[in-house]
């Protein structure tokens, strides 16, 4: 975690990702061997030790949690933190030289961005509005309320690394009732969690919490499963992806309604104190973001990268439109109502092989709902993100490109071997049967 190489050596830093993720492959196929009775407290044991390696230096690849720290600080004074960009001069009282450097040589750093004469600022897209939900916003203002003034970095990464070790817990919990708890593994000892979650504290560690809180629940509480999915979304908006799979094998609308109705009722009341409060847009920088990152148009940038090897780039969001449509119906339609999980996985990996996402952390998500269902191979779309996110720097945007189709033929390749195994299956048991009376003679 002390390699800090983004912008200097993003090759270097490569090679260690590299190394992290084949430990943790050689990790999680020994704790196959492992005797039940020593799993839980083993898994339980790696995620405080991995968690903690998250903590060792300040954010190493994203500057995220500057924004946090910020939206927290601002929000202690009673200010609404959609109502102001960072760099607004009426909020110039509050700021630090922790957040707010001055002087050339503090702000020659390539993470910096100015904001005025001889002063620049560690948060990233200074001149626009937040765009994190509620849930996220209470949480950035809780971790400033209870931390020491000079907490820093180190408060929002210590509550990311609490949240990642609940969220082994609740991976835990659910499968020692519903699976194999040495799946837990895949989010407890993966190296994305120590990096995005921990080491650059990003809040989308609680939505994952929330997430695993609400796909455990909903099989058999609708009601309070649907107002944790709401929690999760206005945490970090992703989670959405998930409500297909909540709704897997539903057949009857009033069942359907249990689950949407408090959710959408959740997200509605979180915002609502702050639009009361706010003059600006609770929404802030989210559409100028979407349009930023390329998704309203495949040719601005890297997005639908493997569609578009395929298609021309015209056709790319209409066939992410009409591809997502086909797995959510599947989902909703076949999927298993007591394994919610497993189709919301197959949902929002889908959602990230077609949409190819370049920020790594998204995937976060993702990695616990391989936890969750054991469909290892999933994996390798994390993998492909912090490819896209950190390889790509040093070789370029095909790189990107590369690692997502990669994981999407490892997707496939696990479908096909999961397919035919039960086919293997009962070959084996068939030809292990002895022969019967007419086959020895008709006797």
């Amino acid at each position: 975690m002390r390699k800090d190489g983004y912008f200097a050596d993003p090759a270097g830093l490569s090679w260690w990702y590299a190394a992290s993720w084949a430990l943790f492959a050689a990790a999680a196929w020994a704790l196959r061997k492992v005797p039940a009775r020593h799993v839980v407290p083993l898994v339980l044991a790696g995620a405080v030790v991995v968690a903690a390696t998250g903590l060792v230096a300040g954010p190493r690849t994203s500057t995220d949690s500057f924004r946090y720290a910020w939206d927290g600080r601002v929000q202690a004074a009673g200010i609404s933190p959609y109502d102001h960009s960072p760099a607004d001069p009426a909020l110039t009282r509050l700021r630090d030289d922790w957040l707010f450097p001055q002087g050339g040589a503090a702000c020659a750093a390539p993470d910096r961005a100015a904001v005025a004469d001889g002063t620049c600022t560690r948060i990233n897209r200074p001149r626009v509005h937040t765009i994190y939900p509620p849930v996220a916003e209470g949480y950035f203002l809780l971790v400033h309320a209870l931390s020491p003034p000079d907490a820093r970095h180190k408060a929002l990464q210590t509550g990311a690394a609490l949240l990642s070790v609940a969220t082994a817990g609740a991976l835990l919990l659910i499968l020692r009732r519903r699976g194999d708890p040495r799946n837990a593994a895949y989010w407890a000892w993966c190296p994305a969690v120590p990096i995005e979650a921990v080491n650059n504290a990003h809040v989308d560690v609680l939505a994952v919490l929330l997430s695993v809180a609400a796909l455990g629940v909903v099989a058999g509480r609708r009601v309070a499963g649907g107002a944790l999915f709401g929690l999760a979304i206005a945490a970090k908006l992703l989670p959405a992806v998930l409500l297909p799979g909540a709704l897997s094998g539903v057949r009857r609308v009033r069942d359907a309604v249990a689950v949407l109705l408090p959710a959408a009722a959740a997200v509605g009341l979180l915002y609502l104190p702050y639009v009361l409060a706010s003059h600006d847009s609770v929404f802030g920088y989210l559409g100028g973001y979407a349009e930023e990152e390329g998704y309203d148009d495949a040719s601005a940038r890297d997005r639908y990268a493997l569609l578009r090897l395929l298609v021309p780039d015209s056709w790319a969001l209409p066939l992410v439109v009409a591809v997502m449509l086909v797995a959510v119906g599947y989902v909703m339609r076949r999927g298993d109502p007591e394994r919610p999980w497993s189709g919301a996985l197959l949902v929002t990996g889908t959602a990230f092989l077609l949409m190819t996402p370049g920020y790594s952390w998204y995937a976060l998500l993702l990695i616990a709902l391989v936890a969750l269902d054991g469909r290892w191979e999933w994996l390798g779309v994390a993998v492909a993100g912090a490819a896209a996110y950190i390889t790509a720097r040093a070789l370029g945007d095909a790189t990107g490109t590369v690692a997502y189709a990669l994981a999407a033929t490892a997707v496939l390749a696990g479908w096909a071997l999961r397919s035919l195994a039960p086919v293997r299956s009962s070959a084996a048991r068939a030809s292990s049967q002895p022969p019967s009376e007419v086959q020895q003679g008709g006797q």
